[in-house]
């Protein structure tokens, strides 16, 4: 029969075959995404496979997550760069001596907040080794372009486009870790990635202080001014770097330069294999199965109640408060420095936890993430119920360590992502979507609550700020619970429907959903290698 078909869609059609022929070449027993077995992968995933996939993940590993996690640490140092720069010359310098701050911040999460869902819904349609380093060049410039501000006018249009352009770094990246690792490796790689903007925020007060002290005054430029440059002109190289080395998602059939026929084949089959699709086009049914699949509402509902708990600094304000006069313990009182420095093991306790989570929900547990989102809720119920039970001034060394260890159950963020990425796995616009709208629903409540439970004169004691915050870790037991459930439900209409087409009866033919890949294909790898809600 003559082929009457354009001759674009000809090449293309030829191109799918002749790429479905080349996975077909790889067999599922060469491709290792099971669970971890040996102690040696416990210490590091890659240390047990085979050599080939070894070296992909290396290289991987290499230009996605030391570009990610670099990326992040100086978005962190930038989001503090406003408010030491404000401390160090920018309120006069700007005549910034009303609430021009607080609007300037307002006005980055309004940026923020509109970029983020449009961005990670582009990634499925154009290569992320294009978008994420366009963003960070556009992040870059706004940036440098932020020293030269001559008004807090200008400066309220350059701190929009400057969050405008974040916006898609943070659920972008996690999309990307969702398109190359399997759940034996997607933990901990999305923890590395998180924990490198803490480390940011910790460093900027120290890159303040050098720049006040080495470079106020050089060309012309305020200190302040410096922190901005120096962060724009360590944006740039890394965004370059990016167009050269960021990868395209495997599932897309497009192979990144730095792969091997054989790598893109076997990157490719590992996503197959965990049932990860690649894009798809949007249709009328795709909209309707988004909209009414529980999946839109509980996994973001889960990011957001998660991400809102987090308590307020709170350790500065109590040492702080022992300076008051007249002072509450007579004889006792912190310096400055002792201020500054006495809560930073609070934030290096939270980072070996957070660390130590990531691998055992890789490992020993098995891709479990809801283990981690129950022990942390109620660890920090425990931490926060002794901050309000205590007396502030009575047991002052008992009280330090409750401040130093109330962080440890809060590193459950990043393995919440890497959950709705795991569980949306079979179709990557939903996916998308979800790891967005879970960070962007998560900062607009964030702008408002606070406003409310967080007030400043409520410090030290903050029994509102941690009473709402009790609440919250209350409500994500019951929103995982119910995650939980609803995932064992679809596991069994998953497997029902799988016993029917083995009969010979399409899953469409007996009333079930129609699925998104080969769901007797997707049985098999999920009881092998993800454990959703098990």
């Amino acid at each position: 029969m003559t082929n009457f078909a354009p001759k674009g869609e000809a090449k293309q059609a030829e191109t799918r075959n002749a790429y479905s022929d080349e996975l077909s070449h790889v067999s599922h027993e060469e491709v290792v995404v099971k669970p971890i077995e040996t102690w040696k992968g416990y210490v590091w995933d890659t240390w047990e496979l085979p050599p080939e996939q070894r070296w992909l993940l290396f290289k991987v590993d290499a230009f996605v997550l030391t570009f990610a996690s670099i990326g992040y640490f100086l978005k962190n140092i930038d989001q503090s760069n406003v408010n030491n720069a404000f401390l160090s010359g920018m309120e006069e310098d700007l005549s910034m001596f009303g609430n021009q701050l607080v609007t300037s911040t307002s006005i980055w999460t309004v940026g923020y907040v509109i970029g983020q869902i449009p961005s990670n819904l582009l990634l499925t349609r154009i290569s992320p080794r294009w978008v994420i380093p366009s963003l960070e060049v556009g992040w870059g410039i706004a940036t440098i372009c932020t020293s030269a501000v001559q008004s807090y006018k200008s400066l309220y249009a350059l701190r929009f486009l400057v969050g405008l352009f974040e916006s898609g770094f943070y659920p972008g990246i996690h999309y990307l870790l969702g398109s190359w690792y399997t759940p034996r490796e997607i933990g901990k790689r999305a923890m590395i990635f998180w924990l490198a903007g803490s480390i940011g925020q910790m460093f900027s007060g120290f890159l303040q202080a050098a720049a006040y002290t080495n470079l106020n005054g050089v060309h012309g430029h305020a200190g302040w001014r410096w922190l901005f440059i120096i962060d724009g002109i360590i944006t740039l190289p890394l965004a370059l770097a990016g167009y050269i080395f960021f990868p395209n998602l495997p599932q897309d059939g497009k192979k990144t330069w730095w792969t091997t026929e054989r790598e893109h084949t076997i990157a490719a089959n590992r996503m197959k294999a965990i049932g990860r699709a690649g894009k798809q086009p949007w249709t009328k049914e795709k909209v309707k199965r988004i909209v009414f699949s529980w999946h839109t509402y509980l996994l973001p509902l889960m990011y957001i109640v998660w991400n809102n708990a987090w308590p307020q600094v709170a350790m500065g304000f109590w040492l702080k408060s022992f300076n008051a006069n007249p002072p509450p313990v007579p004889g006792r009182s912190f310096s400055v420095p002792q201020i500054n420095n006495l809560p930073l093991p609070t934030t290096g306790i939270f980072v070996v936890v957070a660390l130590s989570w990531s691998w055992l929900s890789d490992g020993p547990l098995r891709g479990r993430r809801w283990v981690f989102i129950y022990a942390g809720a109620v660890i920090t119920i425990v931490f926060l119920a002794l901050l309000l039970k205590m007396d502030l001034y009575s047991n002052i060394k008992g009280r330090m360590v409750v401040y130093w260890l109330s962080n440890i159950g809060l590193g459950a963020g990043p393995l919440i992502l890497s959950w709705t990425n795991e569980i949306c796995g079979a179709d990557t616009e939903k996916r998308a979507l979800l790891v967005a709208m879970s960070n962007d629903l998560a900062y607009v409540v964030q702008a408002v609550a606070p406003n409310f439970v967080w007030k400043t004169t409520d410090f030290p004691a903050a029994k509102k700020g941690y009473t709402w915050c009790i609440i919250l870790h209350s409500l994500s037991i019951l929103v995982c619970a119910a995650i939980q459930l609803l995932l064992q439900r679809d596991k069994r209409k998953a497997a029902r429907a799988a016993n029917i087409t083995s009969f010979g009866e399409s899953p469409i033919e007996s009333g079930s959903e129609a699925p998104d890949f080969d769901q007797k294909g997707a049985v098999r790898n999920e009881a092998k290698s993800v454990p959703l809600g098990a």
